[in-house]
């Protein structure tokens, strides 16, 4: 035990001399947060759209003035043909296209349907959908207050008749802001790149400089190495998670619902795994270049698009599906975001931390019996 304490104290003067090591560990999830938590959102909350008003009338300009009250549309261009819609969707300049026919106003005075023309740039299906539902709301908004202006001018009386009025209630997530969805699964990435990279670089790091080979003549045992790597980057992976959660608190105002004891227990059983998988690399790579790169390809990419944290699960195709159980990050996101959002436990989350445990157990021991025998 004595020889795998000092082992430790080397791996944390080796970490304090290395200035890049610490700026990685400690300085790189912050901002990696701060970026990831802005641009890792799904919500469209400017539309940007050009405007091909044919009747050029006080309806028409009255639908204009309706998307612009909404807050989701920006009319950023006033267009005089489709020439010009095509080259600006095609430049990306604008996402909506409203073309209002001629006659618009004359058929609403003659209480006919009156025809709107939305085209959308659909290389984003899913912006272009939201897009698209915003703008049927305001269109059907603004049909509706014709329709009683209408029939209030003709003097007729609307019967009151009953109806049937929604109450909607939002759990977890009140004001439906994509950000709060993101941030959690953002943890599981920054440890995941964090404790696979460090520990992978830092053993081939040895190995090239030439004190691996030191090492082995020394007393100290295959186990105690393990051990003397392992402890120390999993210490770095609490620190970076600790500064993670108090930026989440402090930039995003985002509270930790649940038990945040459990939350600190998963994330040690989610580092057996990328612990693992960085002490596998070490075994297969020759440089720090190779590691990088057999990380990148073997284990966080596969992670990022298999997990759920990018792609919904229940899109993929079965086959893919079923892969996706041998994915730790994949039970790692859900017990985030579970105990973050929804206040969860180890009660309710516990087929998650039981796949967790397991398939963490199994990939560090087979990395430490290659690590072994590779020594």
């Amino acid at each position: 035990m004595k020889l795998i304490f000092h082992f430790i104290k080397k791996e944390f003067r080796q970490f304090r001399r290395d200035r890049k090591m610490f700026m990685t560990i400690l300085i790189a999830p912050v901002i990696q947060l701060i970026f990831l938590g802005y641009a890792a959102t799904l919500d469209v909350n400017t539309v940007h759209t050009a405007v091909f008003d044919k009747d050029r009338t006080e309806k028409s300009r009255e639908l204009i003035r309706s998307f612009e009250k909404s807050g989701y549309f920006q009319i950023d261009h006033y267009i005089t043909n489709y020439d010009e819609l095509t080259k600006l969707l095609d430049k990306g300049e604008v996402l909506m296209g409203l073309i209002i026919p001629p006659d618009f106003e004359k058929n609403i005075e003659r209480k006919e349907s009156a025809e709107v023309q939305t085209i959308f740039d659909g290389s984003d299906g899913n912006k272009a959908s939201i897009a698209a539902g915003y703008s049927q709301g305001v269109v059907s908004g603004y049909s509706q207050n014709i329709r009683f202006n209408v029939l209030e001018k003709s003097g007729k009386i609307i019967p009151m008749s009953g109806t049937i009025q929604p109450e909607i209630r939002v759990w977890y997530n009140p004001d439906m802001t994509a950000r709060n969805y993101m941030l959690p699964g953002i943890f599981g990435l920054i440890l995941l790149i964090i404790t696979t990279n460090l520990t992978s670089l830092a053993i081939v790091k040895e190995r090239e400089i030439g004190t691996l080979e030191q090492l082995l003549v020394t007393p100290i045992k295959p186990y105690q190495m393990i051990l003397g790597k392992l402890v120390p980057f999993t210490i770095l992976g609490f620190a970076s998670l600790i500064l993670v959660f108090t930026v989440m608190k402090l930039w995003f105002n985002i509270e930790i619902k649940g038990n945040v004891v459990y939350l600190y227990f998963s994330s040690f059983l989610f580092m057996l795994s990328t612990l693992g998988g960085g002490l596998f690399i070490s075994t297969i790579s020759k440089t720090q270049f190779q590691a990088m790169i057999i990380s990148s390809f073997i284990m966080i990419m596969p992670m990022i698009f298999l997990s759920g944290f990018t792609f919904p699960i229940e899109n993929m195709p079965r086959v893919v599906q079923y892969m996706t159980y041998l994915i730790p990050l994949r039970y790692f996101n859900i017990i985030v975001r579970g105990v973050v959002l929804k206040g969860l436990g180890i009660t309710d989350l516990w087929q998650e931390t039981l796949a967790l445990f397991s398939i963490g157990i199994a990939i560090l021991t087979f990395a430490s019996l290659r690590f072994h025998k590779k020594l």
